[in-house]
């Protein structure tokens, strides 16, 4: 299998997990009658997977099949490690309370607001500041950005609305009971 399928593969799972991710803790928000209450679960899932099993590879298998040159835990690398799971952390408690304040149906314009401003955020930041680039991407690039934008606009101009029932008039009162009242 080749590299470039490989990373097809991992992107396509991370797709599927965050393409899911919103409507599933929504239903637990919604079922737990409870913000805090579902992102405590969130916490207990990253808990499971993104501390007990690479655990389980570190210190009891003794193997990192990610390792590139000599692992270590320096302070350093370990606060940017800290960082990226305050900011997704965060991301998601924000997602949360987006789509809970959103009320029924949210999801299906909070997610797609997020994930494609996510990407947008994540090309800024990187080219900028987390590995600067010499030479711009080619403008193609950055039509592609604001397709992006262009998109998360029409998301939430054109975003589904429960229709509000019109309001209407009390019904006129009969004949006969009009000639009644007044007798």
């Amino acid at each position: 299998m080749s590299k470039f399928t490989i990373v097809l593969l991992f992107v396509a799972g991370a797709a599927l997990s965050w393409g899911i991710y919103v409507p599933t803790v929504h239903v637990a928000a919604q079922a737990l009658k409870s913000n805090l209450r579902a992102f405590l679960f969130v916490g207990v899932a990253y808990f499971l997977v993104a501390v007990l099993v690479p655990a389980v590879f570190i210190f009891v298998l003794k193997s990192d099949p990610t390792a590139k040159g000599t692992p270590n835990f320096d302070l350093v690398p370990m606060m940017w490690g800290i960082a990226a799971g305050i900011a997704g952390a965060v991301g998601a408690l924000c997602i949360i309370f987006a789509v809970t304040n959103a009320g029924k149906g949210g999801a299906i314009y909070v997610a797609p607001l997020v994930f494609a401003g996510a990407p947008i955020i994540n090309t800024i930041a990187t080219i900028t500041y987390f590995h600067p680039v010499k030479t711009l991407p080619d403008w193609r690039f950055f039509l592609g950005l604001l397709l992006a934008v262009i998109g998360a606009a029409m998301v939430m101009i054109y975003k589904p609305v429960d229709e509000q029932p019109h309001a209407t008039a009390a019904p006129a009162a009969a004949p006969a009971e009009t000639a009644k009242a007044h007798t």
